[in-house]
């Protein structure tokens, strides 16, 4: 744990938006996973494509696209950032019955886009549940994790892939 004090937190322990206006801007850019379990019959449906709701993966991508642009609406501190790139990429073990989704976020802007890349990831996770609800209830959403970060005033990665 560090020494720093919370940013987001005035001197009388108010929130508040952090003033990010004499920061440079500088290129901004953030992945992070979700990951889903389930049965294998339910992921093998989620790989075809054949879920009861229609095709799963296509649709938890554009719904953590359109996630990550509403950041700030959902998490009261955060800047709006013009986006310049979300990428969201998935991928199905159907023997194991993992999902996982993995989202990128870069912007060029003077605060990062790590809330950006996690929102992205909870949502399109929250849409494929919703997606196959309807053949497994047991769906579990199992992790929601920042994988890295660079840009700003220092880089970070995961320091074990779990």
């Amino acid at each position: 744990m560090s020494d720093r004090a919370l940013t987001h937190l005035d001197a009388d322990g108010s929130a508040r938006m952090v003033d990010v206006g004499a920061k440079p801007t500088s290129r901004r850019r953030a992945r992070a996973r979700s990951r889903l379990r389930m049965s294998p019959q339910t992921a093998a449906a989620v790989a075809a494509g054949d879920g009861p709701k229609g095709e799963v993966l296509g649709t938890a991508r554009l719904a953590g696209i359109m996630a990550a642009k509403q950041t700030p609406q959902l998490i009261p501190l955060a800047h709006p950032l013009a986006l310049s790139v979300v990428n969201i990429d998935a991928s199905v073990d159907v023997d194991a019955g993992l999902v996982e989704l993995v989202a990128e976020v870069a912007v060029d802007a003077k605060t990062g886009v790590e809330m950006e890349a996690m929102v992205a990831c909870s949502v399109a996770a929250l849409t494929v549940y919703d997606m196959v609800k309807g053949l497994e209830r047991g769906v579990t959403i199992e992790q929601v994790t920042l994988l890295e970060k660079s840009g700003g005033r220092n880089d970070w990665r995961l320091a074990e892939d779990t």
